[in-house]
């Protein structure tokens, strides 16, 4: 049974916005939209990802034994729709969006992504609806490209304002 306030709550939780990828051992990429990831250690690299037992790219990890965290900028706003399902497209259809390529482990990286985390699966974890899929970093890319990291809060995309400049009152 869903708890109605967890929800809401868990809305006014911002998070930045990544698209999860593999490669499935047929070949075939895979990826969606997700907030659940997180830093899990610097000392070896490792992150964690929570993902719906239910998606197609639950099982291709678990198969491919590789994934990559894209994370994405501001501009990415179609890609974050696209793998969020919202243009109606699926599996390999929606790397059409974004030009992707491929680091050490072979998952699918978006070329101008924010930042990626390329990881080799280390182990999973199942836990009620989701997996965790817990990754063993080889490597990070940051892009040099300008921008905001895209957001996720409240149902909508957003990015980091500027903090307006300090106002002081005359003496």
């Amino acid at each position: 049974m869903v708890e109605v306030p967890f929800l809401h709550g868990m809305r006014r939780v911002g998070g930045a916005v990544a698209v999860v990828t593999t490669k499935a051992p047929g070949g075939e990429p895979k990826g969606l939209t997700a907030t659940a990831f997180a830093s899990l250690s610097a000392d070896p690299p490792s992150l964690l990802v929570c993902v719906n037992r239910r998606t197609q790219l639950a099982a291709e990890v678990e198969a491919a034994g590789r994934f990559c965290v894209n994370v994405l900028s501001h501009a990415h706003i179609p890609v974050a729709e696209t793998f969020a399902g919202r243009a109606g497209l699926a599996g390999g259809e929606r790397f059409a969006e974004g030009a992707w390529g491929a680091l050490e482990t072979g998952a699918p990286v978006l070329a101008d992504a924010y930042v990626v985390f390329d990881c080799v699966l280390e182990r999973v974890v199942e836990h009620t609806s989701h997996l965790v899929l817990f990754g063993a970093v080889a490597r990070t890319a940051i892009t040099e490209a300008a921008g905001a990291p895209l957001l996720y809060c409240e149902g909508r995309f957003a990015t980091l304002a500027e903090p307006e400049p300090e106002r002081r009152v005359p003496a």
